[in-house]
């Protein structure tokens, strides 16, 4: 009896150490955002357990960064908004977009139009009152830059006449705002709504009211890829259920086209984030926050391709993007199957 206890506990113990060695770990990185709500969903439903991985989050403070971070090496795979400063890491060959993160789409909350308490009582009020005033961003050629171009080519103003004020972080950006040292803000809505509902400033639109277009990826490097593809497969499966989860649960639309939630479905599904985006908030309070700002995810992970495509054209009439960039030489399409609007 003893020996066969000896020899069970001996099993027991090679099995825990294979289940150990198993376990790999990528690296990712991205932004405490209701955004990256599906990797989220997909890391607390152990769906990257499943597949064998471990996954190690980083957090950073501005898009940017994390690109940089994955062509250097120190990530293996991030998640965030496009910037011209991506297209062009993209472009030298350093990155590779292997699937969505999120979307601005008709019907769904994504980014907010904030404007400060002076300049609203000085009469803007409007996305045509932009002309004349400032504009806080984190980077020159960030999603921010990107989605002022955009409202400028809608409502047919000059982007030459909205000063830009490169801020460098998204609470830097809040702060300018709360001071009155800027006087508007594109941003993301869990920080516009706790602005707004603190009197900080004023939010009058959401960009997705005016314009759809593919926010951010999830991407990493060519030598990623090359080194570890099928660690990136197990990754961008167990991300397409979290995926799943995260549509099925928080984008429900009723008939008239309104947000509507199922409690016994999204608040489970937005607590998982709220650990995320709001750590320091009791759990009540982080779920009905994450509700309030969803933005909209597709539910497989695929691309809107051809947006991206414009979006580099755009950059490009910029100069901020090298004319030599092309979307085809860094967009995979190999990780998920379904991508839309992919130009022959």
């Amino acid at each position: 009896m003893a020996i066969r206890s000896i020899l069970a506990g001996v099993a027991a113990l090679a099995c825990l150490s294979g289940g150990a060695l198993a376990q790999e770990t990528v690296v990712a990185g991205a932004l405490r955002f209701v955004s990256n709500g599906a990797l989220f969903v997909a890391i607390e439903k152990g769906f990257f357990k499943e597949e064998g991985l471990e996954v190690e989050l980083r957090f950073f403070q501005a898009a940017q960064p994390i690109a940089v971070a994955v062509v250097s090496g120190d990530i293996d795979v991030g998640m965030t908004a496009f910037t011209g400063g991506f297209y062009n890491l993209a472009g030298k060959g350093g990155l590779k977009v292997i699937a969505a993160q999120a979307r601005e789409k008709k019907g769904y909350e994504g980014n907010a139009v904030l404007v400060s308490n002076a300049a609203f009582a000085k009469g803007f009020r409007k996305i045509e009152d932009f002309p004349g005033h400032s504009l806080g961003i984190t980077q020159v050629g960030s999603s921010f830059h990107y989605q002022i171009g955009q409202l400028a080519r809608i409502k047919g103003f000059d982007l030459k006449r909205v000063e830009l004020k490169p801020l460098q972080s998204l609470p830097a950006m809040a702060a300018a705002l709360k001071t009155n040292q800027v006087d508007a803000l594109i941003i993301a809505p869990h920080i516009a709504k706790g602005l707004a509902a603190a009197g900080d400033a004023h939010l009058i639109g959401w960009y997705s009211d005016f314009d759809e277009y593919q926010f951010g990826a999830l991407f990493t490097s060519p030598k990623m890829i090359e080194a570890r593809r099928a660690t990136l497969e197990k990754f961008v499966r167990a991300y397409q259920k979290g995926a799943g989860e995260f549509a099925s649960a928080m984008l429900r639309l009723d008939g008239a086209g309104k947000r509507v939630f199922d409690p016994a479905a999204a608040d489970p599904i937005a607590g998982m984030i709220a650990k995320y985006v709001y750590p320091s908030d009791p759990p009540a309070e982080g779920t009905r926050k994450v509700k309030g700002a969803t933005f909209y995810v597709d539910a497989q992970a695929r691309l809107d391709v051809g947006d991206i495509h414009g979006q580099v054209a755009w950059y490009k009439s910029q100069g901020m993007v090298d004319a030599a960039v092309d979307p085809k030489a860094f967009i995979d399409l190999g990780f998920v199957k379904g991508h839309t609007n992919v130009p022959r």
